[in-house]
């Protein structure tokens, strides 16, 4: 039985097709995309579990692509590139993506990051039913996977939603950026701080009322975050 559809974007034919293979190996349903456009079709029709999506591609870039889909789901992306840089990083992440892969990477490597982060994908349906946590006006219901603030629903990326409920079951204690990346990201995750600091600069984006001047996340410098009340320490 399949164990979930996946979508592989690049225009590079023998990638994708190694791709391919090596998920299919694995159980999972794959269909392919070879350019932006079609990309973007595939989301809409397909509605996959989780997409591989390479930046360098024809007809409309993977950032743009990547853009264009958190407009109309949370699905996990993890982005493909060949661009060993850390801009090229940072602003996948803060398009939404969920984790990214450098360029020659492993087929092993990719089917390892895929398995985590579907992992965590089914985790709250299964083990937080009826769960309610709150933080002042903030509240999520982990059985329906809701964002609330001032009772208005608030879309969150998986990752976001992720790092959110873990600071709330740890209200009140600062979390080193070290124990988020593994707690939250589940694995050794290749990248660094800067990855943690751009996911909390996106949720407080879309959680803050002020995010210069957060009330639900705050930042212990040189320590990491906590959920709690007041200012930046």
């Amino acid at each position: 039985m399949a164990r979930g559809t996946l979508l592989v974007v690049d225009d590079e034919k023998p990638i994708a097709e190694i791709l391919r293979y090596n998920l299919e190996r694995e159980g999972y349903t794959v269909v392919v995309a070879y350019d932006g456009e079609e990309a973007l079709r595939l989301t809409k029709s397909c509605k996959p579990d989780l997409i591989l999506l390479d930046i360098m591609l024809p007809k409309k870039d993977g950032f743009a692509v990547c853009r264009e889909i958190r407009q109309i789901s949370n699905v996990p992306i993890i982005m493909l590139t060949a661009k060993d840089t850390e801009l090229d990083k940072v602003l996948g992440l803060e398009l939404g993506a969920d984790d990214y892969v450098t360029k020659p990477f492993s087929a092993r490597e990719v089917v390892a990051r895929v398995k985590a982060l579907l992992r965590r994908a089914v985790q709250p349906r299964v083990e937080e039913m009826g769960e309610i946590l709150t933080c002042q006006d903030l509240v999520v219901d982990t059985g329906r996977m809701e964002v609330t603030v001032n009772k208005k629903t608030i879309d969150l990326t998986y990752r976001e939603y992720l790092l959110l409920t873990y600071l709330m079951r740890h209200a009140g204690y600062v979390i080193s950026r070290e124990k988020l990346l593994a707690e939250v990201w589940g694995y050794d995750f290749y990248g660094d701080e800067r990855t943690v600091d751009v996911a909390i600069r996106r949720l407080r984006e879309k959680i803050e009322p002020n995010p210069s001047e957060p009330r639900y996340i705050l930042t212990k410098r040189g320590a990491g975050y906590l959920m709690g009340k007041g200012r930046n320490v």
